[in-house]
C-alpha cells in the first residue's frame, strides 16, 4: 500500500470531489448550455424549461449510458502499465487532481465570456498534458488520442451534413409547399417519432447494461419502433391542441408553422439533453472515479472497476447547478449569434447533433458536444446560403476551440507539480 495514499487518501478523495463538482458545474455552465441553446434561441422553449429538461434528461443519459465513454476517459487515454503507477499511484492522483481544476477553471473563464468550447477537449488537453510533462510521452495512448481528434473533425462535418438535409427535407415537404400548416401536421408527427426510435435505441444498446438486462441489438430495436410509436402518439395529442391563426401569419408567412415545429422542438431538446448526458458527464466524472478507486483501493489501479452510483450523482448534480447559474451566457451565443434560428431550423440542428453523440457514445468515443452541435448550427445556416451565417461569431468559435486543448494542458501541469510539491 503505498504510503501517501494512506496518508492523505481521505483529503485527496474529498479535493477530487471537489474539482469533480467544479468540472460538472463548468459542464453545465457551457456544455449543457450549448445542448439547449438553440431550444432556447428559436424560442421553443424558456430558459427555466431548459433548465427543467436538462434536470431530467442530462441526468438519465448520464445514469443510463455514460459508463462507456467514463471508462475511456478514466482509463482509455493513459497506458497504467506503461506509466509506472502501480508503483507510485499517487502520481495518477495529482494528475487527475490536476486535470479537473485545469479544466474547471478553462471552462469558468471561456463560460463567463459566452465561449462554447469543449468540455471534451479541455479534460483530455488536461490529462495529455500532466501525462507527458509529469511522467512520460510512452504513459500517453497516442492511437486513443489520434482516433478522439479524428473525431473532433469528423463529428462537427456529419452533423452539419445531417442537419443540411434533415433541413432540407423540411423545406421539401413542408415549408416550400402551398399549404405549409397542413403539411407540417402530416409530416411533423413522423419527425417526432425518428426522435424516440433514436434515444429508444440508444437506451436499449448501450444503457441497459449498467442495470444488468442484456438484450439483443435486433430486440433493441423492435423496442425503439414501439418507443417511438408511443412519442409520436404523445406529439400527435399535443399537436391538435394548434390551430392555424391567420392573423399571426400577416408578419411572418410561417408563423403557424413554427408553432408546429416548436412542439416537436421540446422532443429534440429532451434528446439533445440525454444525449449530452451521455457523452459529456465522463469529463467530469472519469478523473474522480479514478481517484475514488485508487483511494478505495489503497493505492492498486484496476483499469476496470465498478462506477460507484454517488459519483454520477455528483456529476449529474453539478451538470445542472452550472446549467442554472450561468447557463445563459454560452446559450446566446448557440441560440441567437451564428445564425437566426426558428423552431424548424433548430429542430434539424438539434436532432442531428443528437443522434452523432449518441451513435458515438455507442462506440464510447468522447466526441465533443459543442463541436457537433455547431456543426449542425452551421449546416442548417448553409441550407439558406452563407449569408445567413456570421462568419465573424464563427471565428471566434473556433479560436477558442483551438486554445482549449493547450490552455487545459498548461493550467494541469502548473498543477501538477504543484500537488507534487505539496505532498511529497
Amino acid at each position: 500500500m503505498s504510503e501517501i495514499i494512506s496518508q492523505y487518501g481521505m483529503i485527496f478523495l474529498m479535493m477530487a470531489c471537489l474539482f469533480g463538482f467544479f468540472m460538472a458545474w463548468g459542464v453545465g455552465a457551457n456544455d449543457v448550455a450549448n445542448a439547449m441553446g438553440t431550444s432556447v434561441g428559436a424560442k421553443a422553449v424558456t430558459i427555466k424549461q431548459a433548465i427543467l429538461i436538462a434536470m431530467v434528461f442530462e441526468f438519465a443519459g448520464a445514469y443510463l449510458a455514460g459508463g462507456d465513454v467514463t471508462s475511456t476517459i478514466r482509463s482509455g487515454i493513459i497506458d497504467i502499465e506503461k506509466a509506472g503507477f502501480s508503483d507510485s499511484p499517487e502520481l495518477l492522483v495529482y494528475g487527475m487532481l490536476s486535470s479537473l481544476l485545469a479544466a474547471g477553471i478553462w471552462l469558468l473563464i471561456a463560460s463567463k465570456n459566452g465561449w462554447p468550447v469543449s468540455t471534451t477537449h479541455s479534460i483530455i488537453g488536461a490529462i495529455v498534458g500532466f501525462a507527458v510533462v509529469g511522467i512520460s510521452t510512452d504513459a500517453v495512448v497516442w492511437s486513443k488520442v489520434w482516433s478522439i481528434v479524428a473525431s473532433w473533425i469528423v463529428s462537427p462535418m456529419c452533423s452539419g451534413i445531417l442537419a443540411f438535409y434533415i433541413f432540407r427535407s423540411v423545406q421539401k415537404l413542408i415549408l416550400d409547399t402551398e399549404d405549409p400548416f397542413m403539411n407540417a401536421k402530416k409530416y411533423v408527427p413522423l419527425y417526432i417519432f425518428l426522435v424516440g426510435f433514436i434515444i429508444g435505441m440508444v437506451t436499449l444498446v448501450k444503457g441497459l447494461r449498467h442495470v444488468g438486462m442484456d438484450i439483443t441489438f435486433s430486440q433493441s430495436a423492435i423496442y425503439a419502433v414501439g418507443i417511438g410509436l408511443v412519442v409520436m402518439v404523445g406529439g400527435i395529442l399535443m399537436l391538435r391542441t394548434i390551430k392555424l391563426v391567420p392573423a399571426q401569419n400577416v408578419t411572418f408567412h410561417f408563423a403557424s408553422v413554427e408553432r408546429v415545429f416548436g412542439v416537436l422542438m421540446i422532443f429534440t431538446a429532451c434528446s439533445m439533453a440525454f444525449a449530452h448526458g451521455s457523452n459529456d458527464v465522463a469529463n467530469a466524472i472519469g478523473p474522480l472515479a479514478a481517484v475514488a478507486g485508487i483511494v478505495s483501493s489503497g493505492g492498486v489501479f484496476a483499469s476496470e472497476s465498478a462506477l460507484p452510483v454517488w459519483i454520477l450523482l455528483l456529476g449529474g448534480i453539478g451538470i445542472v447547478v452550472g446549467l442554472a447559474t450561468w447557463g445563459y451566457k454560452v446559450m446566446a451565443t448557440i441560440g441567437r449569434n451564428i445564425t437566426e434560428l426558428t423552431p424548424s431550423r433548430g429542430f434539424a440542428a438539434e436532432l442531428a447533433a443528437a443522434t452523432t453523440v449518441v451513435v458515438a457514445s455507442g462506440t464510447g468515443i468522447p466526441v465533443s458536444t459543442t463541436h457537433t452541435l455547431v456543426g449542425a448550427v452551421l449546416g442548417v445556416g448553409l441550407a439558406r446560403g452563407i449569408g445567413a451565417i456570421n462568419l465573424t461569431v464563427v471565428g471566434k468559435i473556433f479560436l477558442s476551440w483551438v486554445v482549449t486543448l493547450p490552455a487545459g494542458a498548461a493550467l494541469s501541469i502548473l498543477f501538477f507539480f504543484l500537488f507534487r510539491g505539496i505532498f511529497g
